[in-house]
């Protein structure tokens, strides 16, 4: 247990997260009963901080600007065997969920939930159990039991971020690029950027060629 978590009975936690108005939401939820020791919105400061703060629970975004929670994980999962990491997200894709978790991180929820329900989570991981929002168990159980990921074999799909691949999926969908920013919480022009990032790297030209590339790898 960290020296916070000592002295104030409560567990301490450091939240990652790229968007600042959630982190300072999250704080005003949670601050009354955990102790928040550090927050951090890229890969490399939170790996930093971390370090610093070895806090109970780490309750991170899956995407970041310079990477994934996943990123977060893998370097210190091992490095701080005490500290627990729970994923907070707006996604429920997939590949964000089993990578995660795959990666050591004890749990998975999803950013609609409530803050009581969200401190219960943050106490039980801390506690060591795992949780994972209700409509994400069975899907989890299941993924791990009778499809387990494998390797991608996509050159194409493996060239984008977590994040431009979210932002990809919407996009082929048909959302505009302010609702993708209000479901992702990040801002029009960094959705903007990561649209260019995305037609960039798949050479493509416009939304409709986007649309068919992701509807032919079922994407959609």
């Amino acid at each position: 247990m960290t020296q916070a978590s000592g002295v104030t009975g409560k567990p301490t936690v450091y939240l990652v997260d790229d968007h600042e108005m959630f982190r300072a939401g999250v704080r005003a939820e949670l601050g009354g009963v955990v102790a928040i020791v550090g927050e951090a919105g890229t890969v490399a400061d939170a790996i930093t901080g971390i370090r610093a703060a070895r806090p109970d629970v780490v309750l991170l975004d899956v995407h970041l600007p310079d990477g994934g929670g996943q990123a977060v994980v893998t370097a210190l999962a091992q490095e701080l065997p005490a500290t627990k990491f729970l994923a907070l997200s707006v996604s429920d894709a997939a590949e964000d969920v089993i990578a995660v978790i795959r990666s050591g991180a004890r749990g998975y929820v999803t950013k609609t939930i409530s803050a009581a329900e969200l401190t219960a989570a943050v106490r039980r991981v801390a506690a060591g159990d795992a949780v994972f929002s209700p409509r994400l168990a069975g899907f989890v159980l299941d993924a791990f039991r009778d499809a387990p990921v494998l390797p991608s074999v996509d050159p194409e799909l493996d060239q984008l971020t977590p994040r431009e691949r979210e932002v990809l999926r919407l996009l082929a969908r048909g959302y505009a690029y302010k609702e993708i920013a209000s479901k992702l919480f990040i801002s029009i022009k960094t959705v903007e950027t990561h649209a260019s990032n995305v037609l960039r790297k798949l050479q493509l030209s416009n939304r409709y060629q986007l649309t068919r590339w992701a509807a032919e790898r079922r994407m959609l």
